[in-house]
């Protein structure tokens, strides 16, 4: 089977805040809540490049859903990265998910790759990583 993520959905705490640290405070563009004529159905969705989909869905909703229990965030156990076009990208977007409610954990640095890369967690915990990796597209896998 080939490999292939379709949505990756973000549990919040509060959809309203959530919704606006992404469209508001980062710019991503969204229909905003959908779905809220449905018990645990309202949602925010986000285009990402590709077929992937960002989704923010409450932590008693995405519970309610699974089964999984509903838990507080806890230390990282993985980090969403976006690749920007330069070092001074890094800079601003970090600076811009600032603005918007983020806390830098760590800033803009150079990785032992030469790449360049700083990390925010969003206003519910999760990180995310920035980076500016010159030899990004030499990572595919797929013959091109």
């Amino acid at each position: 089977m080939k490999p292939r993520i379709s949505f990756i959905t973000l549990g919040v705490d509060d959809l309203e805040r959530a919704l606006a640290f992404y469209r508001d405070g980062l710019g991503w563009a969204t229909k905003g809540i959908v779905g809220s004529e449905f018990e645990h159905g309202a949602v925010v969705f986000f285009d990402c490049e590709g077929p992937v989909k960002l989704a923010l869905w409450p932590r008693r909703s995405l519970a309610a859903e699974s089964g999984a229990p509903v838990s507080a965030p806890a230390a990282p156990a993985c980090a969403l990265a976006q690749n920007v076009d330069s070092k001074d990208a890094v800079h601003d977007l970090l600076q811009r998910a600032e603005l918007a409610g983020a806390v830098v954990v760590k800033p803009p640095h150079t990785t032992f790759y030469g790449g360049y890369v700083g990390y925010f967690r969003d206003p519910d915990g999760h990180l995310w990583e920035i980076a500016y990796n010159p030899g990004y597209e030499q990572l595919s896998t797929t013959p091109t």
